[in-house]
């Protein structure tokens, strides 16, 4: 039979594994993020030198005039595709991260229920009213469990819904 302090390492050792998780999650994605900020830096330079180029050569005004709106219309159609790329990126790792939290809620208000079990039941209590006031606060606990990770799911939900406005739905 395991001991309370194993029962309590066990816990701490899938809070420590969740929280890794997360960590690497983070990681990650601050990765793709400076991937995507570079990719996107680069490009627009690059751009912006071919276009001094094109306008050094350039003796029309109009013409001039032209290949600035093309530059300005190009610079701001990939600064919207970025921003684009990255708020998805954002929308995906919230939902993930929503995810995880409503896992660990759930399974973490299972976890210490099964354990307050396990430990009550090795205790000597002869007191039938006491057994009972206990079960109660058990049943009381996992109730409350879980209709937090019930509300922590529905809350996840709402805000990985993109163009919701607060409060509607």
């Amino acid at each position: 039979m395991a001991t309370k302090q194993d029962q309590f390492n066990e816990l701490q050792k899938k809070n420590l594994e969740t929280a890794m998780r997360l960590a690497q999650m983070s990681i990650e994605n601050s990765q793709r993020l400076m991937e995507l900020q570079v990719a996107t830096a680069k490009s627009l330079f690059e751009e912006g030198v071919q276009n001094v180029k094109a306008l050094s050569g350039v003796k029309d005004p109009k013409e001039a005039m032209e290949l600035r709106a093309q530059y300005a219309q190009s610079t701001t159609e990939k600064m919207l595709s970025c921003v684009r790329e990255m708020t998805e990126l954002a929308s995906r790792t919230q939902t993930e991260v929503g995810k995880m939290v409503s896992e660990q809620l759930s399974t973490g208000g299972k976890d210490v229920f099964e354990s307050m079990q396990k430990m009550f039941t090795g205790m000597p209590i002869t007191d039938q009213n006491a057994m009972t006031a206990l079960q109660t606060a058990m049943d009381t606990t996992r109730a409350a469990f879980e209709q937090m990770a019930q509300a922590s799911s529905e809350a996840f939900q709402l805000f990985a819904q993109p163009g919701v406005p607060k409060g509607k739905k």
